[in-house]
């Protein structure tokens, strides 16, 4: 029976969760939720730096964040995961605005991952069509990815999990055919791009270093999982085998599939939306094997989807515990009594991703501002990572037990782990407050940054006190009672 941990002490949260998570599903869930194919065109448009940058990056975040996350879960399987953690470690204000912005970052983003699919959808045709500059299509295609991802996870994560575990196979299988084209077209053509020390040199230029960012944020993803603890089997043991299981491939999809493009385009012809597709059709028309495009396109879509599928399960669980918290309606914080999903957490999150879905497909006006608000987000996602490596420096002290997991090298490696993603989470959010080389008018866009992170982190802070009042208020009542 799944807990949530209030205060100090777990408290029943409700009988009807289940632990319906094994090993294999946690696994597949890293994948998905760890690697995106759109980081891997990004990479690839910026050179062959970008693949000493991804190793860079490893060793920065992926590590750091993988050895606290399995640290945390170890000692603290609850569902919330990092809500929990950071209230734990200092208190629920800091708990709730973790999992605040977290929820609130990945509003804007579900809209991103879903044109991506849609952006990709168009090559199932064999080509990119027209469709590629319809707004209708990546609208109805968006709005179908979200329905079907929430429908799935209102029946369960018994249902839920195979659009995750298929998508995480899709990716995997969409990576090893790029690979392998692109060995092909190497031998057979010759790299489209010099790969030498020279051009794996990274550039300290501001584009360069805003980049390195870019990257840092591709490379979160493990502390996904934790948000669903409660629901998985054996957390203690699945969170960490799972992690290590899944991490090699998550390496290999963003090393080799950055390299794999690379060897058929040169960088400046990749798109960053969807320039995987665009490699794997470029050696396929070549090759004179055309059959493989919209076969690859399907592939993408489908492990694109395991990820929008994912991200909903995952995020609408932060609502949930809010609910139970009562920082948010009592209504969010219940189980369907049938399906054990948070169905009114899930729905809520779904129609306030659709209203971002037709704002990023809005007019010339609207779409800029998305495009700010999306920019925005990318700070407030990555500042609960800030509390995330806190919370394992103030909990390392904790006490172990013969269940939980040992990290190699003990304390000071988890120590070591979360001053490095401090490190790492402090500089990636001041260099994504930079604008692009290419913006107009760069104080404009710095203070647009600025004021809508500070509205994002207001309304938590508005939310909470809301919350906060109402449980003094129902405390008063129940002690005059």
């Amino acid at each position: 029976m799944a807990t949530i941990a209030a205060g100090t002490e777990p408290v029943e949260a409700t009988p009807e969760l289940k632990r319906t998570l094994g090993l294999g599903d946690v696994a597949l869930f890293f994948i998905v939720a760890s690697s995106n194919l759109q980081w891997v065109a990004t990479a690839a448009a910026a050179g062959p730096s970008a693949l000493t940058v991804w190793i860079i990056g490893l060793f920065a975040m992926f590590v750091p964040l993988s050895v606290c996350v399995v640290f945390l879960c170890s000692h603290h399987p609850d569902e919330g995961g990092m809500y929990v953690w950071a209230k734990l470690a200092f208190g629920p204000f800091a708990g709730f605005m973790t999992g605040w912005m977290y929820w609130t970052a990945n509003l804007a983003y579900f809209p991103a991952l879903l044109y991506f699919t849609a952006g990709n959808g168009v090559f199932v045709g064999g080509n990119a069509s027209a469709l590629s500059k319809s707004a209708p299509y990546f609208i109805a295609v968006s709005l179908a990815g979200l329905v079907l991802g929430t429908m799935l996870n209102v029946y369960g994560l018994g249902v839920g999990k195979w659009l995750t575990n298929v998508g995480g196979a899709c990716r995997w299988i969409v990576t090893m055919l790029l690979m392998g084209l692109g060995a092909y077209a190497w031998f057979a053509y010759g790299p489209a791009t010099p790969i030498n020390a020279v051009s794996l040199h990274p550039g300290f230029a501001l584009k360069d270093v805003i980049f390195w960012s870019v990257i840092a944020f591709a490379w979160t993803g493990p502390e996904a999982i934790s948000f669903m603890a409660g629901e998985v089997r054996d957390p203690r043991r699945s969170i960490p085998v799972g992690l290590l299981i899944a991490g090699p491939f998550v390496l290999l999809i963003y090393v080799a599939g950055t390299l794999a493009v690379l060897a058929t385009l040169a960088p400046s012809a990749v798109d960053s939306s969807s320039g995987v597709m665009q490699s794997i059709q470029h050696v396929a028309s070549r090759a004179g094997w055309n059959v493989i495009t919209p076969i690859a396109a399907v592939l993408v879509v489908v492990s694109c989807l395991g990820s929008v599928g994912a991200w909903l399960g995952a995020a609408a669980r932060i609502p949930f515990v809010a609910g139970i918290d009562h920082y948010l309606p009592a209504a969010f914080g219940r189980i369907h009594p049938r399906w054990g999903s948070p169905v009114v957490a899930l729905v809520t999150q779904a129609a306030i991703t659709a209203v971002f879905i037709f704002l990023g497909q809005g007019g010339a006006s609207v779409k800029s501002a998305y495009d700010v608000l999306v920019s925005s987000t990318v700070i407030t996602t990555l500042l609960p990572f800030l509390f995330l490596f806190g919370s394992a420096i103030k909990l390392y002290a904790e006490p172990s037990t013969p269940d939980m997991v040992r990290i190699p090298g003990g304390r000071p490696t988890i120590v070591v782990g979360a001053l490095i993603g401090l490190f790492t989470t402090a500089a990636a959010i001041a260099l994504a407050g930079f604008p692009a080389d290419d913006d107009p008018n760069k104080p404009l866009a710095v203070a647009k940054v600025v004021v809508l992170t500070g509205l994002l982190i207001g309304s938590g802070v508005v939310v909470y006190a809301i919350g906060e009042s109402k449980k003094r208020a129902e405390r008063k009542a129940a002690a005059g009672a």
